[in-house]
C-alpha cells in the first residue's frame, strides 16, 4: 500500500469509528421562550465543487502501442494469481504458469560469478565498460560448443541480457516496413514486438488477429509444423524449435524445407532456439545444421532454461556474414549499430557465469539440472496421459500442450485455478491457434509438480 492509500485508509477509518461512535449529552430542563415570528422558507445551496484540472502535454501517444490488447501474457496470468492468493489466502498455490526456473544455479557456476564480483574490488580485478558484442573468450566458447563444425565463428556472436531483449533489438534492425510471419501458436514476443514496431495493422477481434501478420498455423494435424504450401510470403519469419508453447521440435527434414522456403521467398528466419539442451529426439539444435541456411537465417539463444538464468540474465544472438539484404549490405552490421547503439554490453560477472557454464564440468551440471525437469515434464505428460487426455510435447521441451477440445483457454485456465489451486497458461494467449489448450510448465520443486498433479488427477478423474 502507497503512503497516500495509507494516510486515506488511515483517516477514513478514523472518521468512520467517529461518525459510528454514540455520544452523550446531559440534559437539562429549562423554561426557554422565544419571541413569536411568522414562519419562512430558507433555501440551501450547496456550492459547486471546483474541477480539478490534469495537467497533459501536447505528445501525443504510440499509435502502435495503442494497438496491443490487455496486458503482456505472463503479467496478466500473474494479476489472476495474486488475485486468487487474495480470495484464498491460505491456499497453497502451485506455479506451473510461466516457465520460471526454480532449481538452484550449480555451485560450479555461481562460485565463477562470485570470484569475478570479488575481482572488482581489488585494482587487479576490476573492469568497467567491456564490448557490446561480449567479451572474446564467451563468445569463442558458445561457438565451439554449440556451433562446432558449421561455420560460425566467434565474430558472428553477439552476447546479450537474454533472447527476448535481443528480440526487439532485431525488431529496431529490421524496422516498421517488414512484413512477418509467425507460428501459431508462438512466444507472444515476437507478436507484440512486431505491433510496437508499426509492422501491423490493427487487431481484429473475430479472428484474434492482427492484419499484415502471417499467421502460421501449427497443429496436431500437421505435426505443428505449417504447411509451407499455404504461407504467404513475408520479409522475415520468426520460427521457434523446441517450440515454446506446444513442446514439438522441427525434424532436419522439415527445416530443410523452411530454409528453401526462405530462399525461394527472399527471406529471413530468425530461429528461437533457447529450448535445444532439451532435445531428446535426433533433430537439429541450430537452424545452422541446415546446409544453406547462414545465408537466410539467425539465431537466438539464453542460458536461461539451461542454467537457471532468468533471473541473472544471458543469451547470445549469432547473425553470420553471409546473411545479406537486398542491396548486399550485411545484416550482421546494422544489428552490431544497433547494438552499440542501445546496450552497454551484458554484466561481466554474469558472463563470468556464462564462461563456467560451457567448461565441461559446467556443461555436466546444466545436463542434470535440465534431466530433473525432464522428470517432471514425464511426470506432469503420464498424469495427463492417464486422464485420457490428447497430451503433446514435453519429450524435447519442458511443457506440456494439453488439449480441451470445445472449451475457452481461459476459462480452462480459471476452472483449475479455482479448483485445484494450480497455475497453468492458457494456450489462447499464444494465439488463435492455441485456443482450447493449455500449457502446464514442467519448471517446479518436485514435490510442487507430484502434489499439482495428484490434484489434475482428483479434479478430472
Amino acid at each position: 500500500m502507497s503512503p497516500t492509500q495509507l494516510l486515506s485508509t488511515s483517516i477514513s477509518s478514523s472518521s468512520s469509528a467517529f461518525l459510528a461512535a454514540p455520544i452523550a449529552f446531559k440534559a437539562r430542563n429549562q423554561n426557554v421562550s422565544f419571541a413569536s415570528k411568522t414562519p419562512s422558507i430558507c433555501t440551501c445551496a450547496a456550492a459547486p465543487q471546483e474541477q480539478k484540472t490534469v495537467y497533459k502535454t501536447q505528445v501525443s501517444r504510440n499509435a502502435n502501442i495503442a494497438k496491443l490488447q490487455a496486458g503482456y501474457l505472463f503479467p496478466e496470468v500473474a494479476r489472476r494469481r495474486n488475485a486468487h492468493m487474495l480470495k484464498y489466502p491460505d491456499a497453497k498455490v502451485i506455479s506451473l504458469g510461466i516457465g520460471d526456473s526454480t532449481e538452484p544455479i550449480p555451485e560450479v557456476i555461481t562460485s565463477a560469478i562470485a570470484k569475478r564480483a570479488e575481482a572488482l574490488s581489488t585494482l587487479e580485478g576490476y573492469s568497467g565498460y567491456g564490448p557490446e558484442q561480449g567479451e572474446k573468450p564467451l563468445r569463442t566458447a558458445i561457438a565451439s560448443t554449440f556451433y562446432a563444425g558449421l561455420g560460425i565463428e566467434e565474430d558472428d556472436i553477439f552476447v546479450s541480457d537474454g533472447a527476448k531483449c535481443d528480440i526487439s533489438r532485431l525488431q529496431m534492425v529490421f524496422g516498421a516496413n517488414v512484413t512477418m510471419a509467425v507460428q501459431d501458436p508462438s512466444y507472444p514476443a515476437y507478436v507484440d514486438s512486431s505491433v510496437i514496431m508499426g509492422q501491423t495493422g490493427q487487431f481484429q477481434k473475430d479472428v484474434e488477429k492482427y492484419s499484415k501478420i502471417e499467421y502460421m498455423r501449427c497443429t496436431p494435424e500437421n505435426g505443428f509444423f505449417p504447411d509451407l504450401s499455404k504461407v504467404s510470403r513475408t520479409d522475415i519469419i520468426f520460427f521457434c524449435s523446441p517450440n515454446n508453447p506446444t513442446g514439438s521440435a522441427a525434424t532436419r527434414e522439415q527445416l530443410t524445407r523452411l530454409v528453401q522456403f526462405a530462399k525461394d521467398n527472399g527471406s529471413i528466419i530468425v530461429y528461437d532456439s533457447a529450448y535445444a539442451m532439451y532435445m531428446s529426439d535426433d533433430n537439429p539444435r541450430s537452424i545452422f545444421e541446415i546446409p544453406g541456411a547462414k545465408e537466410v537465417a539467425l539465431e537466438t539463444s539464453s542460458f536461461s532454461k539451461y542454467a537457471g538464468f532468468t533471473g541473472v540474465r544471458l543469451g547470445w544472438t549469432v547473425v553470420p556474414k553471409q546473411l545479406l539484404y537486398s542491396d548486399g549490405f550485411p545484416v550482421v552490421k546494422d544489428f552490431n549499430r544497433v547494438v552499440c547503439t542501445s546496450f552497454n554490453g551484458a554484466s561481466n560477472i554474469c558472463q563470468a557465469g556464462g564462461r563456467a557454464c560451457l567448461s565441461p564440468e559446467g556443461l555436466k551440471a546444466m545436463s542434470e539440472v535440465i534431466g530433473f525437469y525432464k522428470e517432471n515434464t514425464n511426470i506432469i505428460m503420464d498424469t495427463f496421459n492417464s486422464l485420457g487426455f490428447n497430451v503433446y510435447g514435453g519429450k524435447n521441451a519442458p511443457y506440456v500442450w494439453v488439449h480441451f477440445p470445445g472449451q475457452s483457454s481461459w476459462d480452462v485456465f480459471s476452472e483449475i485455478l479455482e479448483k485445484t489451486h494450480v497455475v497453468t497458461t492458457p494456450g489462447s494467449g499464444f494465439g488463435p491457434g492455441g485456443e482450447g489448450f493449455v500449457r502446464v510448465s514442467a519448471f517446479g520443486h518436485r514435490e510442487n509438480v507430484l502434489e499439482a498433479c495428484r490434484r489434475f488427477k482428483q479434479l478430472y478423474n
